[in-house]
């Protein structure tokens, strides 16, 4: 290696620097004790495509578990929302979630699973459809509605296990009356335990879930008997089906179909059960094998989800709609968020009662770790892959303040009422379904094949519920549009405060380029670089180059010459690993890479130079003509405008020491 005054040799067969070069790195942070304790903790995978080494596999029947934990929660309060929302037509409307469960949203999950194994869902689908900056935005949109499913599932969570404790007699009294605060309290456990260090663990969700389905499966057989004990129920809910609805079946059909889209808490696991699927064990001696291993286990996993839970979910319909007086689940009512539980306590008596809210608080609390979770890890995911996110997003102890703050104050906002988060937190699991059926919608339009008309008749399904859910609780898009409206603003902030960053997160050399490099160090012990935009690409065009740059730039006279070419490819791309090619046209060499900004990648390869060779790189570039407001604004769109300025700045940032910067010069 060259020492950075200038003397250095490489022998014939020894290349001046290895074939893959880390990254320059970034600019150190002032590590402080409090910054230290922030940044303890970070969060992997970073990138769409990041390895799942991180991941501990496991059994796809336990980590069904891990999927429940929101999947089946829904039982503690979507009864009473379905009392609520469809009348003694409840079990009705409850049967066409689950015909829409099993024979809609579970083939099109699979499918999903197929299409996107590494746990991205489909959102990463949708981004493959859109390319550029097009791309980008919608799935900020996307993002936007996931934060808002996964915000409400916290805050609805912590009201729901509040009101579990709330009701419960056996709870000390001075309990009673504080919802709000009991929420409050709940959230800022969830959030303390997450600055702790928290991970999530298969062997808690099990018996939690496994306890869970026990005491609810007791209270449907309860159910049951009351019912069989007493037909005069069975005939009133029978009488109540005929008054106010037209006779006939359509008259019954109709006003179910009209109440289902304020259900779809029902089918809140699939997109959770998917993104699960990294930590699903895989068989097979090949990588082609286990990732088959792994989406066929994943297709269990959501088999086995959507089976479970439409059992129980006609059960528990049936027996909350046609043994709890219609009054009890309106506000205020012994049964309003809580309709198993109460039917637990009257049917089973306290004790059992108590056991029954215990689990439920218990999964409802564990349902919000799970969502909180997957906020902790959506950003790291997409966000920073774009530039779209501070670099502190990356730890979890930052984005819990975050995330806790916003739960707490949506949870003021909607006075830690269960029913008034139904609205907002069915808008963002229906729009993530509606993206999933549009994304698998197009893939089969793509493929040319004939299930393109079912995913299309789904994705209206989707859409129509969709939209009568922001009509008749228009809240939801509300909230929606606020996440979107602020990871759009934070993203493009990040954006342009990161223009001047060190991309790359490794350079690869190939051959070539590596015997260009050293060929120049030995002719003269320096690396001398003129950047060059493309344009013929001949003999000539070099030429004209070397000789306009020897004239107004201190290019030395016997200096021997490397062309750098970057060429543009998507722009709307941050980082990523730089392949340079040497390329060789008659007597001229280029260092030839693709990279989304250029100025970027030059600074990234000079930087990566000096550091492997301990040669300082003296780069010549040529002024551009125009607006530098303009030249700016390009290369933060485009990925080019006047680069010479921009790849100086990157440096000034990269490197504190002006002696240990490589030469920029401009003419």
């Amino acid at each position: 290696m060259a020492d950075l005054d200038g003397g250095a040799g490489t022998d014939d067969d020894t290349y001046a620097i290895p074939a893959v070069v880390k990254g320059p790195g970034k600019p150190a942070i002032l590590q402080t004790p409090l910054v230290k304790w922030l940044m303890e903790l970070r969060v992997a995978p970073v990138g769409p495509e990041a390895e799942e080494d991180h991941a501990t596999p496991n059994a796809w029947w336990k980590v069904v578990c891990l999927t429940g934990v929101d999947y089946f929660s829904t039982l503690s309060y979507l009864p009473g929302i379905a009392a609520l929302a469809a009348g003694a037509l409840s079990p009705l409307a409850t049967l066409l979630i689950v015909a829409l469960t099993l024979f809609g949203m579970l083939p099109m999950y699979c499918r999903v699973a197929k299409e996107s194994p590494h746990g991205q869902g489909s959102v990463a689908m949708l981004e493959r459809l859109l390319p550029f900056w097009r791309g980008k935005f919608f799935v900020l949109g996307l993002l936007g509605f996931v934060a808002t499913s996964w915000i409400i599932t916290i805050t609805l969570s912590a009201a729901d296990a509040s009101v579990h404790i709330n009701e419960n007699p056996a709870f000390p009294g001075f309990l009673h009356g504080h919802q709000i605060l009991m929420t409050v309290v709940l959230l800022l456990v969830l959030g303390g335990v997450f600055l702790l260090g928290f991970s999530e663990a298969v062997g808690v969700a099990v018996p939690l879930v496994v306890l869970f389905l026990a005491v609810n499966a007791v209270v449907v057989v309860a159910g049951v008997q009351k019912i069989l004990a007493n037909p005069d129920l069975l005939s009133n809910w029978q009488h109540a089906l005929t008054q106010g609805h037209t006779p006939g079946l359509m008259g019954l059909l109709i006003p179910a179909f009209i109440a289902f889209p304020l259900l779809v808490l029902g089918l809140s696991g699939f997109e959770t059960g998917v993104s699960m699927m990294p930590l699903i064990a895989a068989k097979g001696s090949t990588p082609e094998e286990q990732l088959a291993s792994r989406i066929r286990n994943a297709r269990k996993l959501l088999v086995t989800a959507a089976a479970v839970m439409s059992v129980y979910l006609i059960a528990t319909s049936f027996i909350t709609t046609i043994v709890i007086p219609a009054q009890e689940f309106e506000e205020g009512g012994k049964a309003n968020g809580r309709a198993l539980a109460y039917l637990a306590h009257e049917l089973l008596g306290n004790t059992f009662g108590t056991v029954y809210d215990i689990s439920s608080v218990l999964i409802l609390w564990f349902a919000g770790a799970s969502a909180m979770a997957g906020l902790i890890n959506i950003v790291p995911r997409y966000l920073p892959g774009y530039g779209m996110a501070p670099e502190w997003t990356r730890w979890v102890r930052p984005v819990v303040f975050v995330y806790t703050a916003i739960s707490i104050l949506i949870t003021l906002i909607f006075q830690a009422d269960v029913n008034a988060q139904a609205g907002a937190y069915a808008t963002g699991v229906l729009a993530m379904m509606v993206s999933a059926t549009f994304a698998v919608s197009a893939s089969a339009y793509r493929m040319k094949q004939k299930s393109v008309v079912f995913y299309g008749f789904l994705t209206v399904i989707m859409a129509y519920a969709l939209i009568e859910n922001i009509r008749e609780k228009p809240d939801g898009i509300t909230i929606s549009v606020a996440f979107i409206g602020g990871i759009i603003v934070i993203s493009l902030v990040s954006r342009i405060s990161r223009t001047t960053e060190l991309r790359a997160d490794a350079i690869e050399f190939d051959d070539q380029a590596r015997q260009f490099i050293t060929d120049t160090i030995k002719f003269d012990n320096r690396i001398t670089i003129i950047a060059n935009k493309q344009q013929s690409g001949d003999e000539n065009e070099y030429l004209a180059k070397e000789m306009e740059q020897r004239l107004v730039n201190p290019v030395p006279g016997q200096a021997d010459i490397m062309f750098l070419e970057i060429e543009v490819t998507d722009p709307s791309d941050f980082g990523g690993v730089l392949q340079v090619r040497g390329v060789e046209v008659g007597a001229f060499r280029i260092l030839h890479a693709q990279s989304p900004a250029v100025p970027n990648a030059i600074a990234a390869i000079l930087m990566a130079l000096r550091n492997e060779t301990g040669i300082l790189p003296q780069c010549h570039l040529a002024w551009s003509e125009g607006s530098p407001l303009k030249h700016m604004l390009r290369v933060i769109v485009l990925g080019q405008g006047d680069t010479a300025p921009v790849v100086r700045e990157i440096i000034r940032k990269a490197e504190a020491d002006p002696g240990m910067r490589p030469g920029i010069h401009v003419g």
